[in-house]
């Protein structure tokens, strides 16, 4: 049984009053009775997003004195909150009726841990394009969306166990993430959800795509249009995603795919006129790897989730 408020919803917020003011139209509509919902106000000027937040309802705020980045704004706002099941939505998306519902169904398997809706991208009335259906991980090193611009069609619309869960709109259970920690911090943004998600792997626990449970994200909208130094944030991230992940049953294998990997990503940057800014994210990475902890006990990089005290 899930204790009261069943679901907590985390919406972290910079810039984009406009789209979060969707965003909360939305979910204060849709959500169910009891919900608790907690925007986090990473920094913006004037506190734009607390006052913005602060006009709808039953709307918590969480406001940060300048601004921290993806992971540290989310990790702030799950401490935050209480709910058994705690939501994370990015502020450029837009929920319908029964996305939480259906969500929220899922954790009745003790199996578990996090649940991926079905993420589409647009705005809700448009022609269904999939942004994505729950998550893929390689152990080379990359990661993908599964249905990732395809129209949404009966392949996507039966509910599975994947490996990951987009950060856009994940549904992930408290007593996992006790267990777990939280985002590594470090990583700013990007692939800080597939890192979380293969911490719940490892524990035992499943992430379950639940096609029901549907979300319209307009993306990209949150951090802004691709730039040299998102570019080697990314690969940056993504370098630190393996090593922090790396299968020690069978390194030599791993190792030599992820070389491989590495070589057809320099090529297509090399073509796309990025390649600086992905070597340097690489070497950056690099530089790190000797502080990695991979037996992922005690991850100073990841905060720990606190047990409730008594309600």
């Amino acid at each position: 049984m899930l204790t009261s408020p069943p679901l907590s919803i985390v919406i972290p917020s910079r810039q984009r009053v406009d789209l979060l003011g969707l965003c909360l139209a939305s979910v204060t509509r849709h959500a169910p009775f009891g919900t608790e919902i907690i925007v986090v106000d990473d920094g913006s000027f004037d506190a734009a997003v607390s006052r913005t937040s602060l006009k709808f309802p039953g709307v918590r705020v969480v406001r940060l004195p300048r601004s921290r980045g993806y992971c540290i704004a989310a990790n702030r706002g799950i401490e935050a909150s209480r709910g058994a099941v705690i939501e994370l939505l990015n502020d450029d998306t837009q929920v319908l009726a029964g996305w939480a519902d259906a969500a929220l169904r899922c954790f009745e398997d003790s199996r578990v841990g996090a649940v991926a809706p079905l993420v589409l991208k647009g705005v809700p009335g448009e022609r269904p394009i999939i942004d994505s259906a729950g998550d893929g991980y390689d152990p080379g090193g990359f990661a993908w969306k599964h249905g990732h611009r395809q129209p949404l069609t009966d392949a996507f619309l039966q509910n599975r166990v994947v490996t990951a869960a987009s950060g856009s709109s994940v549904f992930l259970l408290r007593a996992v993430l006790e267990q777990t920690g939280l985002f590594p911090e470090h990583f700013g943004a990007y692939f800080e959800d597939v890192d979380l998600s293969l911490r719940i792997n490892a524990l035992g626990y499943q992430v379950r795509y639940e096609p029901a449970s549907r979300v319209w994200h307009r993306g990209g909208a949150s951090h802004g249009t691709a730039c040299r130094r998102l570019v080697e944030r990314q690969s940056c991230n993504e370098e630190r995603l393996f090593w922090r992940n790396l299968d020690r049953d069978r390194p030599l294998r791993v190792l030599a795919r992820h070389l491989a990997v590495l070589s057809g990503k320099a090529l297509r940057r090399l073509r796309e006129g990025t390649l600086i800014p992905f070597l340097m994210g690489r070497l950056r990475a690099f530089s790190e790897i000797r502080h990695f902890d991979l037996n992922r006990k005690d991850d100073p990089t990841c905060p720990k989730l606190q047990p409730l005290g008594p309600s």
